[in-house]
This record gives structure tokens, sequence and C-alpha cells, in this order.
């Protein structure tokens, strides 16, 4: 069977991450996504660096599943078919700044009045008011303004640190298809469209509530400065590498004091008490570091496993995908590109019992489907080579 949004048609008109990660998973899960790029080389995404026969990773991680067209939205014939696209879409997704969607003639309202049960998605990054809503925006701007950075640093008075991965594009882009989704669960109890809006920062404030805003919850009792809890981040150094343990229960610390040959901590008031060890982390961390540093990596999970401590190495992206429990999850996948070649991907994480997710084409060469979108919307041939002779639309090399 077809994946669960098969019969889903989207134009997509965004460019880079957020946008291209959320319209890709639904791809994934059989929408028909078709990627509407500017002339004269399209998203960006597609020229960043780690590139193969003229693909980019970033690109064929962040676009498979799609049909790419080359239309230029600043010539009227280029709107004119953005219009009749839209006139039997289902969902149009953009991420362009505050305003310009307006100015160009794609906006929300206009959209709307050619087909009102569009579903219409804006991503942003700092909001759509405010002072912050025209600024340009990159992930690391996000992480510094949503306070995620001070939470990675541990502590209030630290050194900010990034997040060494763009997790608010990453984010957002999960929180898009998920938001997609549901509109689009609405629309068919109500069979009204409507306009979606999510900006990167919203994203991250609500992504880290649920986790790290315990001392900004209770009104009135907030927390002045975040100190830090412990100074080791729960990744500890063995004799021959790194492990990450996790002590949560009464009989995790047992089970870890016996485990490291060390049973009298079971005994010890500052860790006899799960308040008492959290009130006493440092300590207790530093101490756990100490005592795990005389061990190998393979004794200590043996050992852990043995005491049913919860326990797991730290691997390298390398050692990451050749273990044996990613292997047995089978969620990365091998195919074969038209150009870029022989790919290797992470698939959807999940897994549908009667709808699964598909691979139906790999990332698509700019414009490659310009001439298949426009004939399938009703233009002639003729049409077709008229709109190229004035400049709105462009035909790349076929997939």
């Amino acid at each position: 069977m077809p994946g669960p949004f098969a019969g889903i048609k989207i134009i997509d008109l965004t460019t880079m991450i957020s946008g291209p990660l959320a319209t890709m998973i639904l791809a994934d899960q059989g929408a028909d996504v078709i990627k509407v790029e500017a002339p004269g080389g399209g998203d960006y995404g597609r020229h960043v660096a780690t590139r193969r026969n003229g693909f980019s990773a970033s690109f064929v991680n962040n676009n498979r599943n799609k049909r790419s067209i080359v239309l230029d939205l600043k010539n009227p014939d280029g709107i004119a078919v953005f219009e009749k696209l839209v006139a039997t879409a289902d969902v149009v997704v953009q991420n362009f700044r505050p305003g310009v969607a307006e100015r160009m003639g794609i906006g929300e309202a206009r959209t709307r009045a050619i087909n009102q049960k569009i579903i219409y998605v804006s991503i942003c990054g700092f909001g759509f008011t405010g002072p912050y809503a025209q600024k340009p925006v990159f992930d690391p701007l996000i992480q510094a303004v949503s306070g995620l950075t001070s939470v990675q640093a541990g502590s209030d008075d630290l050194r900010p640190k990034l997040v060494r991965t763009i997790l608010p594009d990453k984010l957002t882009a999960i929180q898009a298809s998920q938001a997609i989704a549901a509109a689009l669960f609405a629309r068919e109890r109500t069979g009204e469209g409507q306009h979606v809006e999510l900006s990167m920062l919203d994203t991250l404030v609500s992504f880290l509530w649920s986790s790290d805003m315990g001392g900004h919850t209770f009104v009135g009792e907030e927390t002045a400065t975040e100190v830090a809890q412990s100074f080791i981040d729960l990744i500890y150094e063995t004799k021959d590498g790194y492990i990450s343990v996790a002590v949560m229960l009464d009989k995790h610390w047992k089970g870890f004091a016996m485990a490291v040959k060390k049973p009298e901590l079971v005994e010890d008031d500052r860790f006899r008490t799960p308040e008492g060890r959290e009130v006493n982390k440092d300590i207790r961390t530093r101490l756990m570091q100490d005592l795990m540093q005389s061990f190998t990596t393979a004794e200590l999970i043996s050992s852990f496993e043995g005491h049913d401590v919860p326990c797991a190495p730290v691997l390298t992206r390398t050692e990451m995908r050749t273990h044996p429990q990613v292997l047995a999850n089978d969620i990365i996948i091998e195919s074969d590109h038209p150009e870029a070649g022989r790919l290797r991907q992470a698939r959807q994480p999940a897994q549908f019992s009667r709808t699964p997710a598909e691979l139906k084409r790999g990332a698509p060469v700019y414009g490659a489907h310009t001439h298949e979108v426009l004939q399938a919307a009703g233009y002639e041939v003729n049409e077709i080579a008229a709109l190229e002779q004035a400049g709105a639309v462009w035909q790349g090399d076929s997939d």
C-alpha cells in the first residue's frame, strides 16, 4: 500500500533545512511534493560542501522523494503558473522572511482566494512580529536567544555552548510536519483549510520547557541564576574510551556499587536516597568517574548489564552506523541515485504496518520535473514553450 499521505499534493517553496526536511518527511510518507526552485541555481542547500557529481549531502538528505520545478516567482507568468498549481494542491509551505511572500503575491490571503481549502504553512526564524522578526536567521542565533546555549553550558556563570548540530532547524522541521498532518486531519473533519505559522524560536522554547525550565515554572518562585548541579555531563572516561551511565533508581545505585566492587557506597548517607543523590550530584558523579577510570569500557558494560544498571558505549559516527543495535533496527538504508551514486541515509523512524513509507526517488535534479508537472497541471506543449521563452519556467535534465 502507498504511504499514509498518498494523494496529498504539497507545493514546497522552502530552502535550506527546516522547510525541506519537513516536506521530505511527508514525501517519504507518500505525499507528492513539488519543490519550487528559483532560477539561477535553486535551493542554497544544493551548493554546500560534501558533494559528489553536483549533489551535496545536505541536499540529498533533505529532499528525497520530491519533484523539482524551476519557476520565477518574480515574473507575472511565473506567478500565474504558481496559482494554477495551487488550485489543485493541498498544502503550500514557505519559509521566506515575514512579509516577503505577501510582497511577491504568493501570501496566505492571495493563495486562499484561489483555493479555500489550502493548508498554508509559514515558517520563520524569530517570529512574525516583534523586534527580531526581520532579522536574518541561522541556527546558532536561535540557540543563543532560546537559552539553549545556557542549558548546554550547564550553568549561567559558565561560557555558553552551542549544541553541535542544527537542532532548531531539525526540530522545527519535525514540528512543522506534525502541524501539517494535524491541519490535514482537521480539514478531513471540517472541510476547511487554515494558516499554520511556526517559528524556530517558539519551537525551541517549547522544546526546552518540558525538561529544562523547572526553575521558571512556578510563578513567584523563579530561579534567578541557574547553577550547575554537576560538572560531569554523564559521559565518563574509562581506561580505554568512554561510557554513559544513568543511575536513577535505588536499584541502579546498588547495582553500580556492586559492579565497581564498592558495596559500601550503598550505605553512604550522601547517596542513600534519590534526593541525597541529587543534592550531592557533583560529588557523586566525580566519585563515579574516579571509580570507572580503572576499568575498560567492555568490562564496565558487562558488569553493569549483569547488575541491571542502564549504560551504553559512547560511539563515534562511524561506530554508530555499524553498531549491532543500529543494524538490527534497519534504520540506515542504501540506494542508488542516478547522479549522486550509491547513497547511505536514514529512513523515516516511524514505521507504519499498513501504509509504509517508501523511497520512490532520490533528491531531484534541479528543474528535472518542470515539464512533467506543468503538463499534469494542464499546460499544452506550446504553452510551456511560451513560458520558457518568457523566462517564467525552466526545464533541467530529467532524472
